[in-house]
């Protein structure tokens, strides 16, 4: 019975040592490095650099990973000599076309509409109306005139360079060229089989 006690006494007395206890004792650290780093923090002077500054300038030349912009007219909206391309410089597909209705929807119809007649509930709310896409002067802007205003924003519009990816900044160009196609067609942009039922 005794030594049952003496054990249940020693349980207790060890449970009491348990890590959550605080100590007065410093950890013992087998390995130091940890806890000298030697490191500069940012914006710290510098006693090893001639200007005092321990944050530097990249290599001349550098380029982030993936951020070579060498496309001028995909990236960029504008040719090698600076002036707005007058096209869309990727094929437009189907489901490129689908894409871009899908973020159309999502960034561009709260202010836009749905159908971009500049008619939309943040309107209907006092916002000031923008453009209606299905204006001849619109209708006959450069494409790349579109992506640049996707991507810096325009007076009342701010940039979606960081939210949209150029990909679907192209794919929502392409969708608002099909929104004033198919608000501005005749009869001719019809195929030939379905003209014949439309007359």
């Amino acid at each position: 019975m005794k030594k049952l006690l003496f054990i249940l006494a020693a349980c207790l007395l060890m449970a009491g040592c348990t890590r959550h206890q605080p100590s007065e004792k410093p950890p013992v650290h087998l390995v130091q490095n940890m806890d000298d780093q030697p490191k500069y923090k940012a914006q710290a002077e510098s006693h090893y650099f001639a200007d005092g500054l321990s944050m530097r300038e990249p290599v001349e030349g550098t380029i982030a990973r993936e951020w070579l912009r060498d496309d001028s007219a995909f990236f960029y909206g504008r040719d090698g000599s600076g002036r707005l391309v007058a096209k869309v410089p990727v094929v437009m597909t189907r489901e490129r076309l689908q894409r871009g209705r899908q973020r159309f929807d999502i960034y561009c119809s709260p202010c836009h509409g749905r159908v971009g007649t500049g008619q939309s509930i943040l309107v209907k709310k006092g916002m000031v109306a923008p453009p209606n896409f299905h204006e001849q002067r619109l209708r006959d802007i450069e494409d790349g005139h579109i992506l640049d205003v996707i991507t810096n924003g325009l007076r009342n519009m701010p940039p979606y360079k960081y939210q949209i990816v150029v990909e679907d900044r192209w794919s929502i160009v392409g969708y608002v060229r099909a929104l004033q196609r198919s608000r501005n067609a005749t009869l001719e942009d019809v195929p030939p089989e379905i003209q014949e039922t439309l007359r």
